[in-house]
């Protein structure tokens, strides 16, 4: 069997799929102003399905590209869900709605050596659509994380996704893409990680495991960090 290039993990065979080795992950303009305009599906589960996806990178090995737009003067900063994926990594700013236009952008992409974009971000119709149809114009196979995307409207990200589609993108979701990376339940390196997400972010599929793993093969049952209440900032009287 042979492994990757970090020796961490199997090689997975392509034949058309995503697998660790081949592919980039590009989070586009995950942002408080960009989700505030979003309406075509619910907020709280792109926060979730994007922070799922950005971890499987991290379980992967799968390199990174992070880009925001007018974080200050409209869009607010990054995500703080996101950031703590990828701590101590700074954004690539842009002022182009169109990534694709940022000579940043595109060099990060291009410094992977990777000909697979897996991208995700907001709002599809613009964020998504525009750079995703540029690069799959030069010569780029593009990778739709569409439930970590969301538009203005239903409408705005049915014509998007239609469009990135017959500009030849697929759409794909961030628990396949996580799949098609791990693509066996053997690969033991990277299971528990996996597993880990699973029981995070995925509801019903995480529980089910939860219940697989406890009732019937008698695993005790998953601790999770204990809450612990936030102390009261201390505020100055005058």
């Amino acid at each position: 069997m042979s492994y990757s290039s970090n020796g961490n993990r199997p090689k997975l065979s392509e034949k058309g799929l995503l697998t660790p080795d081949n592919c980039v992950v590009a989070f586009i303009d995950h942002q408080p102003q960009m989700l505030f305009g979003t309406s075509n599906f619910d907020r709280q589960s792109i926060i979730n399905n994007t922070v799922a996806l950005g971890k499987a990178a991290r379980v992967f090995d799968v390199p990174v590209v992070l880009t925001t737009v007018e974080t200050n003067s409209f869009s607010g900063q990054m995500w703080p869900q996101l950031r703590a994926v990828f701590p101590g990594r700074e954004p690539i700013e842009r002022s182009s709605m169109n990534s694709w236009d940022d000579k940043n952008f595109v060099a990060a992409i291009e410094k992977t050596g990777r000909k697979k974009i897996v991208l995700a971000g907001l709002w599809t119709e613009t964020c998504v659509a525009l750079p995703t149809v540029q690069a799959v114009h030069d010569g780029y196979e593009i990778y739709v994380a569409e439930d970590c995307c969301g538009d203005v409207s239903q409408l705005a990200h049915d014509n998007a996704m239609k469009r990135v589609v017959q500009a030849g993108a697929k759409p794909v979701t961030s628990l396949s893409t996580m799949l098609e990376w791990q693509r066996d339940w053997a690969h033991k390196e990277t299971y528990d990680a996996v597993m880990d997400i699973v029981k995070n972010h995925y509801g019903a599929y995480g529980i089910g495991v939860e219940y697989a793993y406890t009732m019937v093969h008698g695993a005790p049952a998953t601790k999770f960090p204990e809450y612990a209440l936030q102390a009261a900032a201390a505020t100055a009287h005058k």
